[in-house]
C-alpha cells in the first residue's frame, strides 16, 4: 500500500510542500484548505505535470477533512502572516484557532499520523497541536531547525565559495531572532567554520541566519518565504516515511534535556518511521548555553499567553 502524506494549506508553502513529495515519489499526496477549488486546481495542475517530471505520485486535491483519512505524516502550513498594523497577540491568538481545529479534524481521522507543525509562531504552534492532538510527543513535531540551518548553510556556501554539499550548520532554539546558530558545529568538509573565516564573518552569517525570514519578506513585499519552508518540511518527512534515522534539528518536547521543561524548541533529532526516535543532547558552552535558555524564555511567553486564552 502507498504511503499517504497531508498538506494542510494550499497556499505558497503547502503547494510547494505537495509538489517537493510528488517529485520525490515519497508518497501519495492530499492537499487540502478551506478555500474551495484552489487545493483541487493546484493538484490537478500537478498531476499533469507528473508525465514530465516522471514520477507516479498522486494528488487529490480537497477541502474535506475526510479525505485526509489514514495519513502517515501531516504537514500543517495553515495559517495566515502578520499584516501590517497586526500585533503578535493578533496573530498568535488568529493562528492558534486555526491550528486548534485543523489538528482536531486531523486526529478524527488520522490517529497514527506523526504531525509536522509549520505554521507560525511555530514553536508555540507546537504546542496548541500538541495539547489538542493528546499525541505522544515523538509525533508532534515543528520545523524549524531543518530551515534555519539551510539557510545558514547557503550562507557559508557563499561566504566561501564552496560546494553547499561540503556544508553542514546546526541552528538550536525557538525559529525566530533569538534562534541559536552554533559555529562550533558547523563545518565546510568536515572542518569547523571558526577555523576558516574570521570572527567577525562567521558573526554576519549568524545574524543573517537568524533574521533570514524577515530578509526574504523584506525584498518580497507582499509575501514570505515558501521554497525553503516546503523544502525543510519534506526533508522531515522523507525521514519518517523511509526510516532514514536521519539528524535533523527539529522542535520537539524537552522534558529535562538542555535543562529545559515542558517546551517546544529546536534540538539534534534522531527521525524514524516512530517520528522524533531520540533527541540527541549535544555539550554546548556556558554562553551557548545561556543563549539556548534566553531563547526558551521567548517561546515559554508565547506559551504563557495561549494559556492563559485557553489553548
Amino acid at each position: 500500500m502507498k504511503q499517504k502524506i497531508t498538506v494542510v494549506g494550499a497556499g505558497n508553502v503547502g503547494a510547494t510542500t505537495a509538489q517537493r513529495i510528488c517529485e520525490k515519489e515519497l508518497a501519495d499526496v492530499v492537499l487540502l484548505d478551506i478555500i474551495e477549488g484552489v487545493p483541487q486546481g493546484k493538484s490537478l495542475d500537478l498531476v499533469e505535470a507528473s508525465p514530465v517530471e516522471k514520477h507516479d505520485a498522486f494528488v487529490t486535491g480537497t477541502n474535506n477533512y475526510e479525505d485526509t483519512r489514514d495519513s502517515d505524516v501531516v504537514i500543517i502550513t495553515a495559517g495566515i502572516p502578520r499584516k501590517p498594523g497586526m500585533s503578535r497577540d493578533d496573530l498568535l491568538k488568529t493562528n492558534a484557532k486555526i491550528i486548534k481545529n485543523v489538528t482536531m479534524q486531523i486526529c478524527k481521522y488520522s490517529p497514527e499520523a506523526t504531525l509536522i507543525i509549520v505554521s507560525n509562531p511555530l514553536d508555540a504552534m507546537c504546542h496548541v497541536a500538541y495539547n489538542v492532538s493528546g499525541f505522544p510527543k515523538n509525533r508532534v513535531l515543528g520545523m524549524a531547525g531543518v530551515l534555519d540551518s539551510s539557510r545558514m548553510r547557503a550562507f557559508i556556501a557563499m561566504e566561501l565559495d564552496v560546494s553547499i554539499e561540503n556544508t553542514t550548520a546546526f541552528v538550536l532554539g525557538g525559529h525566530g531572532d533569538t534562534m541559536v546558530p552554533l559555529p562550533r558545529y558547523s563545518t565546510v568538509a568536515g572542518i569547523p567554520i571558526t577555523e576558516l573565516m574570521l570572527p567577525d564573518r562567521i558573526d554576519a552569517i549568524c545574524k543573517r541566519t537568524a533574521s533570514g525570514g524577515g530578509e526574504i519578506v523584506s525584498l518580497l513585499k507582499t509575501g514570505s518565504a515558501f521554497y525553503a519552508p516546503a523544502s525543510s518540511a519534506v526533508e522531515m518527512a522523507k525521514a519518517i516515511i523511509r526510516d532514514k534515522k536521519q539528524i535533523l534539528p527539529c522542535a520537539v518536547l524537552l522534558e529535562g534535556e538542555y535543562g529545559i521543561n515542558d517546551l517546544f524548541i529546536g534540538v539534534p533529532v534522531k527521525l524514524g518511521k516512530n517520528g522524533m526516535e531520540e533527541i540527541i543532547q549535544i555539550n554546548l558552552t556556558e554562553q551557548e548555553q545561556g543563549a539556548l535558555n534566553h531563547s526558551a524564555d521567548s517561546v515559554r511567553e508565547l506559551v504563557k499567553t495561549l494559556a492563559d486564552w485557553g489553548f
